[in-house]
């Protein structure tokens, strides 16, 4: 199936994904949107498995205190 620049436009109003990850799902699963947007989201999910051991050395930590001294937050951003 040859795929159009309207077939991507199409998922990717669906998806928010860019046209070149869009274009490669569609070739995969020969232009059908919806079977495209379950390859992309068993995608995404192996990509972020992929990712989800990775450690980091950097970072920060934020810190909030409400004035009255009730509520207090701590926030770690790697």
């Amino acid at each position: 199936m040859n795929i159009t620049a309207a077939i991507i436009q199409q998922l990717r109003g669906k998806t928010g994904l860019g046209i070149m990850r869009c274009k490669e799902a569609l070739k995969a699963t020969q232009g059908d949107i919806d079977s495209a947007i379950e390859y992309l989201r068993k995608k995404g999910l192996a990509d972020a498995s992929k990712k989800a051991n990775r450690a980091t050395s950097e970072g920060r930590v934020g810190h909030y205190i409400h004035h009255s001294g009730k509520l207090g937050v701590l926030v770690e951003v790697q």
